[in-house]
């Protein structure tokens, strides 16, 4: 072609048609003949299909497809339609315009109302024209008004003497791709997140475990000393401040386990709506008068399984920094309602499952937390508050307590608007239990024989001078393998109270377990500041397992062991009794008994119905209020020891409901006589025969004539 045949076809349309597809690199275009042979190829084209020009005109176009597509007659279905109708899409057109809609129209027609008033528009034809070539990735405007993301690519089109003659604009819907990538940062950075705080939790964990070890020593010689000064009021009250510096310590190392998915959990069925509104008293005080809480249950709120001091102690945490970020002035509202996080919620969160949720939200009228921080907000002592007015705990704790509870927490923030926090637990469809407070009354001692096993000087002395003290004979050793030794010495021992985490080849679980294959008859206490999933799996303790908690007081450290004796004397009573002629005095009486060890409850409703007397049994106070629903009882018979719900609450419940129902409280700790008497029960101290079962259930019965 001649240079003005080439400057006239430049001019016409046709010509300025050739220019562009020829021009274009990022689309295949190309012609066909009416029976689908190649007859033209663009630059675009060769870089996609892979073909040189001479390698594929005069080919068929059905190369290009597969060949199921081609079995499936698709190229031949396409000629067709494009023939009967104008065209044959495979794709619907990104901007929603048809030609006649378009053309002649200026291309800044789909750039944002914002991008044009920038100048984006100019500045694409400018660079184009100046460089060849304007690469961009945007948002972009359909015909009705939607936004998309496109990649646009702008080439310069020239003439053979290099002169623009116009320009090929190349645009590609992107949304999807941006979406998808914006999903996998997000993933990333929750991963990344995770595994930081993942990373923090093992080494919190192990610093609780020798904080709770130091702790334990300060507050068990402050108890000891306490005997010793006792009449001397200045160092009395020295003493109590120490002591009260040790509970505050130890509520700092329970947040640090809390937070590292450590702290062994008591998960129990419970209504949080009715669990909140029972904290109102409580949060009034720690807020005090200036800010106005309100709290709002939703009817019909479902059930869930968690711990319930450690849920009133992740909302007080949260009501705590939502007053000091409302600087003590303003409005907390407390929430709690039924949700369901779905599958694209839960997919932009790790281990967090698709369900049925109860939701409680706290929301402050705050200062708001800046976005650049709001992602380092549950990091152990991170804080924003000044250095005397906060650990940098509260949500760390808050954070740990969801994720090992198979939770879900959530942070909404606007600078000067306020914070919301929501925590998510999973829906538990069993009914609620009764809560109950911590036992009361007159620490006992004994004289048993006790095996301390610990491997820390201090804290070993430190629990041999408590037990002691109570009375107790006790042996000791410094870690597991030494503590197997005195078992095989021969010297009779009653209960065995033993550190979880310690260091040489035997692991203080299994070294339990060879002590009771040894002695059937022990007792055994675990005690820690740290379990590191040695006798807790999945946050709770295993079955039949006793813990102590470090640090531990000397009221608790008595009462765990008393309870553990009586039930291990009950049920050497039961194993090794022989049981007496029936009593006629029972022969007519039904007796409910309660009791969760297997082994004492199959051996008292042996010796009860031996006395003659028509026995129900349940294993908890759930199974008992049933119970007593749907049949005629005479005799509640319940230990008072129950996991979960206590026996005691149980008979404070049943006194209220049927106070013309005889009560016999079963029990390891005399201490309750006073409880007892209240509510008009006779106390049978375990380990109770036959003959003092049998006077106890005749106490209850005439105390009710």
């Amino acid at each position: 072609m001649e240079k003005s045949d080439r400057f006239d076809a430049a001019q016409s349309s046709e010509g300025r048609y050739r220019l562009l597809v020829e021009a274009i690199t990022d689309y295949a275009i190309y012609m066909l003949d009416r029976d689908g042979h190649v007859t033209s190829w663009n630059p675009g084209a060769k870089r996609f299909k892979g073909f040189e020009a001479e390698e594929i005109i005069g080919h068929h176009f059905s190369t290009f497809y597969t060949e199921t597509e081609r079995e499936q007659k698709v190229p031949a279905l396409a000629l067709e339609e494009a023939e009967r109708t104008g065209r044959f899409e495979r794709e619907q057109r990104i901007k929603g315009y048809a030609p006649e809609e378009i053309i002649g129209r200026h291309f800044s027609n789909f750039y944002t109302e914002e991008d044009r008033a920038a100048g984006l528009p100019r500045t694409g034809l400018q660079t184009a024209s100046r460089d060849g070539r304007w690469e961009h990735e945007g948002q972009r405007v359909r015909k009705d008004g939607t936004r998309f993301w496109a990649h646009v690519v702008i080439d310069a089109i020239r003439d053979d003497d290099g002169k623009l003659v116009g320009f090929a604009k190349v645009t590609r819907d992107i949304t999807e791709r941006r979406e998808a990538e914006a999903a996998l940062q997000a993933a990333q950075g929750t991963m990344i997140r995770s595994q930081k705080l993942e990373a923090i939790g093992q080494l919190t964990g192990g610093v609780a475990h020798d904080f709770n070890n130091l702790l334990q020593v300060i507050s068990g010689n402050l108890q000891l000393l306490r005997k010793d000064i006792a009449g001397n009021a200045r160092a009395e009250m020295r003493v109590q401040n120490a002591l009260g510096g040790v509970a505050r310590g130890s509520k700092l190392a329970s947040q640090l386990l809390a937070f590292a998915r450590r702290q062994p959990l008591e998960p129990r069925v419970v209504n949080a709506g009715r669990l909140i509104k029972n904290m109102d008293e409580m949060l009034r005080r720690a807020l005090g008068g200036e800010i106005e809480v309100e709290t709002v249950v939703a009817g019909g709120l479902w059930n869930s399984l968690i711990d319930p001091d450690q849920l009133e102690n992740a909302v007080l945490n949260l009501a705590i920094n939502a007053r000091d970020a409302m600087n003590g002035e303003g409005r907390l509202t407390i929430e709690a309602s039924n949700a369901f996080l779905d599958d694209e919620y839960v997919r932009q969160h790790d281990e967090l499952s698709a369900g049925q949720y109860v939701m409680i939200a706290v929301t402050d009228t705050g200062t708001g937390i800046p976005p650049d921080i709001l992602e380092r907000v549950y990091e152990p002592f991170f804080t924003t508050k000044a250095e005397d007015k906060g650990t940098g705990l509260g949500l760390a704790m808050v954070y740990g307590f969801l994720k090992q509870s198979g939770g879900h927490v959530k942070i909404y923030s606007e600078v000067g608007a306020g914070t919301t926090v929501k925590l998510y637990f999973p829906r538990e469809m069993a009914s609620e239990d009764t809560l109950v407070g911590a036992p009361t009354g007159e620490v006992q001692g004994g004289e048993e024989t006790v095996l301390v096993v610990e491997d820390d000087d201090e804290v070993r002395e430190v629990a041999v001078s408590m037990l002691t003290e109570l009375g107790y004979r006790v042996v000791k050793a410094r870690d597991a393998a030494s503590a197997l030794v005195v078992v095989d010495s021969g010297i009779p021992i009653d209960l065995i109270f033993t550190d979880v985490m310690m260091p040489g080849s035997l692991r203080s679980p299994d070294f339990a377990r060879k002590a009771k294959e040894r002695l059937p008859n022990v007792a055994v206490l675990f005690t820690s500041g740290y379990t590191q999933n040695a006798i807790v799996h999945g946050g709770r303790l295993d079955p039949g397992v006793e813990l102590l908690a470090k640090p531990y007081t000397r009221e608790a450290l008595a009462r765990k062991i008393r309870h553990l004796l009586a039930n291990q004397a009950q049920r050497r009573v039961a194993q090794g009794s022989q049981h007496s002629a029936n009593e006629k005095s029972f022969k007519d009486a039904t007796v409910l008994l309660v009791e969760d060890d297997d082994l004492i409850r199959l051996t008292t409703t042996e010796m009860l119905n031996d006395l003659g007397c028509n026995v129900k049994e349940a294993s908890t106070a759930q199974e008992a209020l049933k119970i007593l629903d749907e049949h005629p009882v005479d005799i509640l018979l319940t230990d008072v020891g129950l996991l979960g719900v206590s026996g005691l609450e149980l008979a404070r419940n049943v006194y209220a409901r049927r106070p013309d129902l005889c009560l016999v409280l079963a029990t390891g700790d005399s201490g309750l006589k006073s409880e007892a008497a209240r509510l008009g029960a006779i106390l049978v101290v375990k380990p109770y025969t036959p003959k003092s079962l049998r006077q106890g259930l005749e106490q209850a019965m005439n105390k009710r004539r």
